[in-house]
C-alpha cells in the first residue's frame, strides 16, 4: 500500500510560474520543468465527491488529487474521472492565485461555478488552459465551455484587476 504512494509522490509535476501580464484584465502563464515538488494533499469523499482542503497534510492521495502552495500560487490536481466534485480552497494573501488541474478530461463540455460566502470577494475565473495548450479568458463566476480535444485543462482562479473588494477568502469550486 505504501509502495504506490511512493512512486505517485516522486512523479515530477510541471512548475507553474506567472510569465506576463496580457493585458490588465489577463495573466498568462507557463509550464517549467521542476524538480520533485512536496505536494499537500486533499481529504476527498468520494460518495459525494467532495474535495476537501488539508493543508497540514503533506502526501498524495491514491485517488490523484495534490495541492500545492509556491509563490502565491496554489496548485491542486484532480482526475477528470472524480468529476463531478466540488473542492474548496483559501486565498490568505491579496494577488494569490489558485490553478485547477484536470488530468484525463476526455468531455466535450466543462462546466464550474464559484461560491463563496465572503461578502464583496473578488474572485473569477481568469483563464482556462485547453488540452491543445491554448488559453482563454477572462471570465466570471461561472464558466461552461467547449473543450475540443482530450488531456489536461486548467482552471485558473484569481482577482479580477476590473473589480474592487477583497481577494482572501474561503471559496468553493463545483466542477461538472
Amino acid at each position: 500500500m505504501l509502495i504506490p504512494l511512493i512512486i505517485i509522490s516522486c512523479k515530477k509535476e510541471p512548475k507553474v510560474t506567472e510569465m506576463q501580464t496580457l493585458d490588465s484584465d489577463s495573466v498568462a502563464v507557463s509550464e517549467q520543468a521542476s524538480p520533485i515538488e512536496k505536494a499537500d494533499s486533499a481529504a476527498v469523499k468520494m460518495k459525494d465527491s467532495v474535495i476537501n482542503n488539508a493543508p497540514k497534510t503533506k502526501e498524495v492521495l491514491s485517488k490523484g488529487v495534490m495541492r500545492d502552495v509556491k509563490d502565491g500560487q496554489i496548485i491542486r490536481t484532480a482526475d477528470a474521472a472524480q468529476l463531478p466534485f466540488k473542492l474548496g480552497e483559501e486565498f490568505t494573501k491579496d494577488g494569490q492565485e489558485f490553478i485547477l488541474k484536470i488530468t484525463n478530461f476526455n468531455k466535450s463540455t466543462l462546466k464550474a461555478k464559484i461560491s463563496t460566502d465572503v461578502k464583496d470577494f473578488n474572485i473569477r475565473f481568469n483563464q482556462i488552459k485547453l488540452p491543445n495548450g491554448d488559453y482563454d479568458g477572462p471570465f466570471g463566476k461561472e464558466i461552461t465551455y467547449d473543450v475540443k480535444g482530450k488531456g489536461e485543462v486548467w482552471l485558473i482562479v484569481g482577482k479580477s484587476n476590473m473589480a474592487s473588494g477583497t481577494s482572501k477568502g474561503s471559496f468553493t469550486i463545483n466542477v461538472e
